[in-house]
């Protein structure tokens, strides 16, 4: 079993999202998102779901009803949420979800909406049905009717050839999509304001910016780039990683051509440590978490907060540090 971001893995009693692309032989890192519960609001065939979204929150679940699934990593030198591969019963796949959607004829009006964006999309981009797919709630039939749409793109070339029609589409407003407006952007602050503690403004100075995410026929969606399986030249164990505590830092984005993967890679240049217990050669800020996709642009000058970590890649023989945002609420990273 090969999972990797933007898949669901399904225990039978929790379902949770895969988190990037590197993973343990025996374990999958995915982090909780739907569990069975009486008394959630989200149901499928006759089982009931609540659904939970804040890191935070996920944490404290787990370690209140599934400890099982809390493990140190020592390559990650954190504790992680790593699913055993023996506990998965099902493993829900966006590209093979897609298919199902495109053969039904028994869909609800959400799930063809979403058909329509990955059909849109697919056309203008140019890009083969097996690089597109549909995650989300949809993907494990949780959603309700007011649910967002998240659709994935798979490959470096299809990815950037979504990304441009995306802008194209941003550019051109047909009636279908539509960038967020400042009434959007507040909605969207104010659900993540107990997860980012990024202040209004900075937060709209970035996000208005985004093509990845708006709204497609008054529904909100967002497109995920991750880079395809013969394109991911790190296996489990090649790169040690060491959290050196939390640095905050000012820099300049030097490369930003790795901003619409998750994970994100801005490498950065005239890095200024304005707090950390110690940092040198800071490279560049990473995150696995979407939100930070698109953040900033080459020549740009950022402010950023997050977890410091050394990084030995044994692969290469060389060792740097990174700052990895997304961790706490604390992380942030805007425009200087």
């Amino acid at each position: 079993m090969k999972t990797r971001e933007g898949d669901f893995v399904d225990t039978g009693e929790a379902i949770f999202d895969v988190k990037g692309l590197v993973h343990p032989p025996n374990r999958t890192i995915a982090f909780i998102r739907y569990f069975l519960d009486e008394k959630g609001e989200r149901k499928r065939n006759d089982r009931t779901y609540r659904k939970v979204y804040s890191l935070s929150k996920r944490y404290a679940l787990l370690k209140r009803s599934f400890p099982r699934y809390l493990v140190y990593d020592a390559v990650f030198d954190e504790t992680l949420c790593e699913v055993p591969k023996g506990d998965i019963k099902w493993h829900h796949k966006p590209v093979k979800k897609l298919q199902e959607m495109r053969s039904s004829n028994d869909m609800d009006a959400l799930e063809s909406k979403a058909l329509r964006l990955t059909e849109v999309l697919k056309e203008r981009a140019s890009i083969p049905w097996d690089a597109i797919g549909v995650s989300g709630s949809i993907l494990v039939g949780l959603h309700g009717a007011h649910s967002d749409i998240d659709s994935i793109v798979y490959g470096s070339k299809n990815c950037r050839k979504a990304y441009f029609a995306l802008k194209d589409f941003s550019r051109n407003l047909d009636g279908q999509f539509k960038s967020y407006n400042e009434k959007d952007l507040k909605g969207l602050f104010d659900f993540r304001s107990n997860d980012s503690s990024a202040d209004f403004e900075s937060f709209v100075r970035t996000e208005s910016r985004k093509v990845m995410q708006g709204k497609f026929l008054e529904t909100d969606y967002f497109v995920r780039f991750v880079k395809d399986w013969n394109e991911v030249d790190e296996a489990y164990g090649d790169v040690q990683y060491r959290n050196n505590g939390v640095a905050k830092v000012k820099a300049t984005i030097a490369d930003d051509s790795e901003a619409i993967f998750t994970p994100c890679v801005y490498k950065v240049g005239s890095v200024q440590v304005l707090d950390a217990p110690r940092a040198e050669d800071i490279e560049e800020i990473v995150s696995f978490r979407g939100r930070f996709c698109e953040q900033a642009r080459v020549g740009e000058s950022v402010t950023a907060q997050g977890k410091l970590e050394h990084v030995n890649d044994r692969r290469r023989g060389r060792e740097y540090f990174r700052l990895l945002l997304g961790n706490k609420p604390s992380d942030f990273m805007v425009l200087a």
